[in-house]
């Protein structure tokens, strides 16, 4: 058997059948959910924790504290520093202390003078000091699939590659800015770099650059759901004849619906279509992808997160007698940073129907989450 193909085959037995176990065996809290007790959480509060966050949770005055407030020091009244932040990332840095999860030391563990139910209401009424129930939570922000476009609006920069495994050398490298403005919108630019060996001789370009607006339409933290649309332009930056670009502009839509369950699996589903300009140079086409993961982590939930997901991603040309494209992607992701806002992802994606001149790919991204840290931070 090829070497290339023999990789391919380990990595998607491991990849299929670890989620499957997970999805089936692990019966793990999801803290995004926890019902504590606010007026509790204030007392804990008040006595333990008022002295360097104030009174109102805006932060004691520096004169006043008597230390000097590191650049990462919350402000709980502010919606949009908190509400990205998982109940999870909340309680771990409660119980273990600041550094556990890459902050400042000045924040101490409290493992010893709180029991975990206490912890818990203290992370409920912290939660409430946001006023606004509309801002998105970010137990909804769920692990980053390699195809599927998750609905929640993110800070992030990717750099995503996809390796021919087999067959003529060549791929692709994805670089991807996405920046959250406002309560409920994402502005998304996506630079395509591909490469190929043509008869032995190496060809390289930009592809495709796409530029696109998200926006949340629904989500609730209780039932686990969000729903969001997008749209944006396709430009023909790319060379058509060396096979970089379609040569048209294209307007892409679509909706995409995540769901979080209690076991920290979870669904997420995009559907959409790419409607080219000139239809004579390129076609329109539909697009399905959906991905199935489950979340777990080290040290009672608290550590390091470990995200296998099975992808399977669909796509159709709307022209005559055309036939759909069915690829399965199995992969693995892994948080790198303490602070979990640097992660990567390791994956296989094999052509299932319609496979001649489609090769299997190796798939691979880089996730900087840089609402959270700068890359020098959080290690």
């Amino acid at each position: 058997m090829h070497r290339h193909v023999r990789v391919v085959v380990s990595v998607v037995a491991f990849c299929f059948c670890l989620p499957v176990a997970l999805v089936f065996g692990q019966d793990g809290p999801w803290t995004g959910r926890t019902h504590g007790n606010v007026q509790a959480g204030q007392q804990i509060f008040k006595s333990t924790c008022a002295a360097c966050h104030g009174a109102d949770g805006r932060g004691t005055a520096q004169e006043i504290a008597g230390f000097e407030r590191p650049r990462t020091f919350p402000d709980f009244t502010q919606c949009d520093q908190t509400t990205p932040e998982d109940n999870t990332a909340w309680k771990a840095v409660i119980t273990e202390g600041g550094p556990t999860r890459g902050f400042s030391q000045i924040m101490p563990s409290f493992k010893e003078a709180l029991t975990s139910e206490q912890i818990d209401d203290l992370v409920v009424f912290l939660r409430s000091l946001c006023r606004n129930p509309h801002w998105p939570r970010g137990e909804l922000n769920l692990p980053r699939a390699i195809a599927t476009e998750k609905a929640y609006p993110e800070d992030e920069v990717v750099i995503s590659t996809a390796q021919n495994a087999q067959g003529a050398p060549g791929g692709s490298t994805h670089i991807i800015h996405e920046q959250r403005f406002g309560m409920k919108n994402q502005i998304e630019v996506d630079v395509p770099i591909n490469y190929q060996d043509i008869n032995h001789t190496w060809y390289g370009g930009v592809g495709d650059t796409t530029l696109g607006v998200k926006r949340v339409m629904y989500s609730n933290l209780q039932s686990g759901s969000i729903f969001s649309l997008f749209g944006g332009a396709i430009l023909p930056t790319g060379n058509r004849s060396r096979g970089f670009g379609s040569g048209t502009t294209t307007f892409e839509t679509f909706a995409a619906y995540d769901q979080l369950f209690k076991t920290n699996t979870f669904i997420q589903t995009q559907f959409g279509a790419d409607l080219p300009r000139h239809t004579d140079i390129a076609p329109q086409s539909i697009f399905f992808n959906t991905a199935v993961g489950q979340s777990f982590a080290a040290n009672h939930g608290l550590g390091r997160l470990w995200t296998p997901m099975f992808e399977f991603v669909a796509a159709r040309d709307l022209v005559d007698n055309a036939k759909t494209n069915w690829d399965v992607v199995p992969q693995m992701q892994v948080t790198i940073s303490k602070r979990q806002h640097i992660r990567a992802d390791l994956g296989v994606r094999v052509p299932v129907t319609n496979t001649s001149g489609r090769q299997v790919q190796i798939v691979f991204y880089l996730l900087w989450d840089w609402f959270d840290g700068r890359l020098n931070e959080g290690w």
